[in-house]
């Protein structure tokens, strides 16, 4: 028998100021992205805004439904509408914000376990590592790969 570890690393800001121009533009974009969410059940909302490798910045919001599990979120709205618009544009990076009363929520929304599947699935597809950023008004947070929020990749088919 042999125990192993998995390490993570991330980078954590204090506010977009001290980020990166880019960063700071997806960062503001997934925020106002959160305007667009349609949460009457749980008054949770989510924007993400994806970079993609020719330019495009695509944003999408949680949209939720009476028949539940049937709404989506966020980060799956902007992936599926990248893939099928920009089919053959691999996403550099996802920045997610989530509001509750139009205000920020002071600690990071991490995506859910399906999300990230799903970005490892468009990180595999791209050839390239997709950075996520987490933003929130305490912290953001900036992990360099999918990896890094979902070790052990569900890959094997």
């Amino acid at each position: 028998m042999t125990n192993k570890e998995i390490k993570i690393a991330f980078t954590e800001y204090a506010g977009a100021a001290e980020m990166e121009a880019e960063d700071r533009t997806l960062v503001e974009k997934a925020i106002e992205a959160t305007k667009h969410s349609y949460a009457p059940y749980s008054n949770f909302n989510v924007g993400a805004a994806l970079l993609l490798d020719n330019g495009e910045i695509v944003t999408g919001s949680n949209q939720e439904n009476a028949a539940y599990p049937s709404g989506l979120c966020a980060e799956r709205t902007a992936m599926f509408y990248a893939s099928s618009q920009y089919p053959q544009h691999a996403i550099l990076k996802i920045a997610i914000a989530a509001t509750q009363g139009g205000v920020l929520c002071g600690n990071p929304a991490t995506p859910c376990g399906s999300c990230r599947q799903v970005m490892a699935q468009y990180q595999l597809r791209g050839g390239k590592p997709m950075q996520i950023i987490l933003a929130g008004s305490e912290k953001i947070l900036k992990f360099e790969k999918v990896d890094d929020l979902l070790p052990l990749i569900f890959d094997s088919i």
